[in-house]
Order: structure tokens, then C-alpha cells, then sequence
């Protein structure tokens, strides 16, 4: 188990780019296989602990990290003294009897598949899936192409984008927005008898739910980061009926799953049992056991789940737990929500552009449509893709941006506390082309307490809107692409 957890923790500093990073155990075994390698690699040594084995054959630890640990050891004149670092070694020290690896500041994972983390590829063992009892329709019963939503729906779809952590992070007014909508659809009939409906049926993604910090322990622990991605399968009409809630990590490292027993209860209600959990992980050929005892737990294990809502199209559903928990759940998801959660992850941004892009008819571009305070969530190209800090910072690719109906522009960069940037300037259509804008900055300030100092920010960019509603703006800067999020309609 103490290699199992370090290769995780090596996969999600890799998935992450978190570097330099510390390894400590209290395993002699772990200590010892780091530090001689080659003796745990060997195909000869049978009495070796499997997790031993599989740690050094997957991270491709330098042979002589003995030696290097050993002249560590020799320069710290004082045993409570960190180790000292040795410069171009990927293994630099390791401190017994803690065995404490440090990967020095140097060393970056490679983006190859040739990683020394990547090791041997295994295919993600399938979940089991229950047999049918009986053949009739499709358990999912969403029709391909655009779903599509009543007005009420779209209310609570509008008032959940831009809603960090599934709940964890999220505006007064916007979760009383949410909490409207939530309470308008729950109000309203949707399909009755939901557990009795084939379209409660497959793999529902969770894209909010209330109390995230102090609820179960997967929503304690996984629900909040936005990297991961939250399911819920429902699969009440085989000889096994079950529940299971799966986090997704990544593609690369892998995915939780805790599974339930599942009894239809009444026409809204499904009693459940969790049973067995298990991590499985893509660099792993077996599962791992997720350390909690069920069995044991009693009454603590069982539970029931409420679905108050259940859209006619199968595509949202609305549910709520005996411990209080609202659930809001959607199948096929929303284009912009998929953008926002690749925003978060890091990865998939463009393709996520491309598809809302295509896939979804914004609003008409005009300055109506512009006007409000917009926050920059993602720029194709880093400054140092060209210009100076100050000239990317007033072409609007920091931070916020306030636009007036009258064309009256400013952006505003805080990159230090006590100390901020602002750039005004002007925005106007441009010829007969309805999406494309001429933007024109001619004055800066810095200003560093309560002095200001003039700053050059001159500048012409022209703007062209990909894709703008009343949440997302898509645009097109010179060599840039830019995603904001509306923070505060017009000003």
C-alpha cells in the first residue's frame, strides 16, 4: 500500500507540474528499494515485495541513489538538518530513517511518452457492469445531437456556469440563483415516478451539489477540485441493482469507484448500502482497495436518495440525500460547462473552444451584448509568447475587464497585493463585419499604495467574438484567443 500511494502521489505531481516535490516513508522497504534499484528490478529476486518491485520498475530511479544518499548523509553535520541536495541528480538525498527524497528544483517531468513515470501501459480494468434482467429500450434514452431544454432548465444551467468546485466556491447571489432554480424545477413536473423510469438509468455527471466540505467522504475529499470529474452511475433494472459514485483523476492516473447496493423504495426514493470500493489505476494491472471497512460501519454504510426532479428529455436530474445534500446531475453536458472544466484541468481547452464554437448559436454581437465586467479565465499564449508584461496586461489578457455601452474600455491587473495596473482605452465595431471590433488603449497608470505613476500602454488590437452569451465571451486578440467569464452584467 505505501508504493501503491506513492505512485499516485508521483502520477498527480506529474498530472499537476508540481515540482520540486518530497517523498517520505516510514516503509524500510520503500527506503531500500529506492536507494538500490537495480537490486529490486532484477527478474532474479522473487523475494522482493511486489510493491517494492513495481515502484522501481515504473519510476526509473538513478542506480546510484545509494551513493548519493550516502554522501548526503556525510555533509549534514546535524541529524535534524534537511539533507543536502545534490545538484543534476534526479534522486538528490535520502534521509533514513524517514527516507526522505527530494527531487531537486532542476528536474522537470518529461512531457514524452518516454516519462519515467509512465512506465508500463496498462488498460484500465472495465467496472463490471450488472447483466440485464430484460431487454426493451435503451437505458439511455437521450436522443443524439442537440438536448434540448425547457426554459426552466436553462434557468439552472445559465445560473450554474462559472460555479467552481461543484458548489464548493460560489458567489451569495449566484447560489441563491441556483437555489431558485433548483426549487422552480422541483416545483414543477417533470417524470413521474422517476425511479420507475427507464431515463434514471446510466452514468449521470455531477456538476454541483451544497455542502460539498462536509458531507460524505468523497465529497469531502473529491468533490470540491475542479480537476476531477464527478459521476454518479444508476443501475436499478438487473439482477444487481447498484449505485456507484466514480471520481475520474485523469485519463493518465485513473479513477475511484464506491459502489452501493440499490433498492427502488417508492416512486422517488432508492435505499442503498455502500459495500465495496475500489481505486483503479492506469499503471496498475489489479485494483486497489479503497481502506474503508463497510461492513463494519453499521447503519453509517446505508442511506436513501431522493429524486425530486427528473427531466423529460433524461438529460437533468435534481436529487437530494438523507443528509441534507442537493445533487444537481446532468448526462449529456453542457458545452460550456465542458469548456470551464478543461479550463480547470488544464488540458482539452481548445477542442472544448472548438466545440462550443460549433456546436452552440450565441448571442448577437453588439455593444449591449459586450457591456459588463468580464474576468480573463485562459489565454492561448503566455506573455512570453510576445510583448512586454505591460502590453499584454493592457491588451486585456490579465485579469479584468469592464466594457461600457458608450464603447468606454478598462482593464484592470492586481499582481501584487496593494498594487494594480489599469489601462483605458476604447472598443468600436469595425466596417460591416458584426463580430469584429477595432480596440484602441491610450492611457495606463500603476499605482503602488496610494501613489500613482504614468504608464505607456498605447496600443491597436483587433477583437473578433467567437462565441459570447450572457455568461462566456469567446474572442479572438491579435495572436490570442481568450476565454472570459461575465462577473457583472452592464455598467
Amino acid at each position: 500500500m505505501e508504493a501503491f500511494a506513492l505512485l499516485l502521489g508521483l502520477r498527480l505531481a506529474e498530472e499537476m507540474g508540481i515540482f520540486p516535490l518530497s517523498i517520505e516513508s516510514d516503509s524500510m522497504e520503500i527506503v531500500q528499494a529506492i536507494q538500490n534499484p537495480d537490486d529490486y528490478r532484477a527478474s532474479g529476486a522473487p523475494s522482493r515485495p511486489r510493491g517494492a518491485q513495481l515502484l522501481v520498475q515504473q519510476i526509473d530511479f538513478p542506480s546510484n541513489t545509494g551513493a548519493l544518499h550516502r554522501e548526503a548523509r556525510t555533509q549534514a553535520t546535524n541529524k535534524r538538518r534537511a539533507p543536502v541536495l545534490l545538484p543534476g541528480a534526479m534522486a538528490a538525498a535520502l534521509a533514513a530513517p524517514t527516507g526522505l527524497l527530494k527531487l531537486p528544483p532542476s528536474y522537470a517531468p518529461p512531457s514524452s511518452p518516454s516519462s519515467p513515470l509512465s512506465g508500463t501501459s496498462y488498460g484500465r480494468r472495465s467496472r463490471r457492469r450488472p447483466r440485464l434482467c430484460r431487454r426493451g429500450a435503451p437505458l439511455l434514452a437521450v436522443a443524439a445531437g442537440e438536448v434540448s431544454y425547457t426554459e426552466p432548465e436553462e434557468a439552472l444551467l445559465e445560473a450554474l456556469v462559472g460555479v467552481q468546485g461543484r458548489g464548493r466556491a460560489v458567489a451569495p447571489r449566484q447560489l441563491q440563483e441556483v437555489e431558485s432554480a433548483v426549487q422552480t424545477l422541483e416545483a414543477l413536473e417533470g417524470v413521474p415516478d422517476p425511479t420507475n423510469s427507464s431515463l434514471i438509468e446510466g452514468s449521470w455527471k455531477l456538476i454541483f451539489t451544497t455542502r460539498p466540505g462536509t458531507a460524505s467522504p468523497i465529497q469531502r475529499t473529491f468533490v470540491g477540485v475542479d480537476s476531477f470529474s464527478v459521476f454518479q452511475e444508476v443501475y436499478l433494472r438487473t439482477d444487481d441493482p447498484r449505485v456507484v459514485n466514480v471520481v475520474k483523476f485523469s485519463e493518465t492516473v485513473g479513477e475511484l469507484a464506491v459502489q452501493a447496493e440499490a433498492t427502488i423504495n417508492d416512486g422517488k426514493r432508492i435505499l442503498f448500502r455502500f459495500d465495496r470500493a475500489a481505486f483503479a489505476f492506469k499503471f496498475l494491472p489489479f485494483k486497489v482497495p479503497y481502506p474503508v471497512p463497510f461492513r463494519l460501519l453499521g447503519d453509517e454504510a446505508k442511506g436513501w436518495l431522493d429524486t425530486t426532479y427528473l427531466s423529460r428529455s433524461g438529460n437533468i436530474r435534481i436529487s437530494r440525500g438523507n443528509k441534507g445534500t442537493t445533487f444537481v446531475l446532468q448526462k449529456s453536458a453542457d458545452p460550456r460547462q465542458m469548456l470551464l472544466s478543461a479550463i480547470s484541468a488544464g488540458t482539452g481547452v481548445k477542442e472544448a473552444i472548438d466545440d462550443l464554437t460549433s456546436s452552440k448559436k450565441g448571442d448577437v454581437v453588439d455593444m449591449n451584448t459586450l457591456a459588463g465586467e468580464w474576468q480573463l479565465l485562459w489565454a492561448s499564449q503566455s506573455e512570453s509568447g510576445g510583448g512586454s508584461w505591460s502590453s499584454v496586461a493592457s491588451a486585456g489578457l490579465k485579469d479584468f475587464q469592464t466594457i461600457k455601452e458608450d464603447g468606454q474600455l478598462k482593464n484592470l491587473v492586481n499582481p501584487f497585493p496593494g498594487v494594480s495596473l489599469s489601462a483605458r482605452g476604447n472598443i468600436c465595431k469595425t466596417g460591416n463585419n458584426n463580430d469584429t471590433f477595432s480596440v484602441s488603449m491610450n492611457e495606463g497608470v500603476i499605482q503602488v499604495g496610494g501613489i500613482q505613476f504614468p504608464l505607456e500602454t498605447g496600443g491597436e488590437y483587433v477583437m473578433e467574438i467567437l462565441y459570447i452569451d450572457n455568461k462566456i465571451r469567446i474572442s479572438r486578440l491579435n495572436q490570442y484567443k481568450l476565454v472570459h467569464l461575465r462577473i457583472v452584467n452592464k455598467t
